[in-house]
């Protein structure tokens, strides 16, 4: 009598096109459906957006511009912009937990795409950013906000600003891929996005006033034009240069820490 043995089953390390594409709509969907397992964090997509329009508008307005109704078309577009460069942030943070709590390791063993975990969690904060979003314009509707553009143009500001949080995010993916505590990526996140988000025209509607230096380093921010890119396409003004100039700025970015993020995401994962 024989017995029949059989050799372990290698996984391909390749996988077709097609299949890569699924398994990564797939896991953004994963992604997206804890959600409802923990609501917390679809909660700090929508109340931390609405404490700050209604702080900026109803403390700094009337100091600021005169009025709430003045200083909303200022503030709304510059919270906009700020709110996308934190959600941002939830990618890192998201990446470095499930590598710390060992999901990547169980991702390993499929035999799916090997960057389909890493461009799920991306899409799936890309759509997150978006809800947050729409619920910054939903309360500047309801406290006198108003889109003075057209229908199309909303939908440019979704695309361009969805389109700079991707390029940006590579930073915090890099991040996660080098710290041992998702807590790193958010400190991360409050030591750089502060003060890039405040040494911008984001909360102000020009630099008038500032001391020179200061003055030149907020005009050639990043969030500086994407910000300006986003009250013209809301409220009207020039939109095409500095649109430009915040995507070459994204683009910038992400050639630099994407590829240090996939080689220590091959190292790690």
């Amino acid at each position: 009598m024989t017995t029949a043995t059989f050799a372990p089953q290698e996984l391909s390390k390749r996988v077709a096109p097609g299949t890569a594409v699924r398994n990564t709509l797939t896991l953004a969907w994963r992604n997206l459906v804890q959600i409802k397992h923990n609501p917390m964090e679809l909660l700090d997509l929508s109340i931390q957006p609405i404490m700050f329009v209604l702080l900026f508008a109803y403390v700094f307005g009337p100091a600021m511009a005169g009025s709430v109704d003045a200083y909303l078309p200022v503030v709304i577009p510059g919270i906009i912009a700020q709110n996308a460069l934190f959600a941002g942030m939830s990618t890192g943070f998201g990446l470095n937990t499930d590598i710390t709590k060992g999901v990547f390791d169980r991702f390993r063993s499929l035999p799916i795409s090997r960057s389909a975990p890493l461009a799920g969690r991306i899409i799936a904060d890309t759509a997150k950013q978006a809800w947050s979003m729409a619920i910054l314009l939903v309360v500047g509707f309801a406290i006198g906000f108003r889109i003075e553009t057209s229908v199309f143009a909303l939908v440019t500001a979704f695309v361009l600003l969805l389109t700079f949080a991707i390029l940006f995010s590579w930073t915090s993916v890099y991040i996660a891929m080098k710290v041992n505590e998702p807590e790193k990526v958010q400190i991360f996140g409050f030591v750089v996005i502060f003060p890039l988000s405040f040494l911008s025209t984001a909360f102000i509607p020009n630099t008038d006033g500032i001391p020179g230096p200061v003055a030149w380093v907020m005009d050639n921010s990043p969030v500086t034009k994407l910000v300006e890119a986003m009250r013209g396409l809301l409220v009207g003004g020039p939109v095409l240069e500095s649109a430009w100039v915040a995507l070459a700025w994204g683009v910038g970015i992400s050639l630099v820490f994407a590829p240090l993020s996939l080689r220590a995401f091959k190292k790690r994962a």
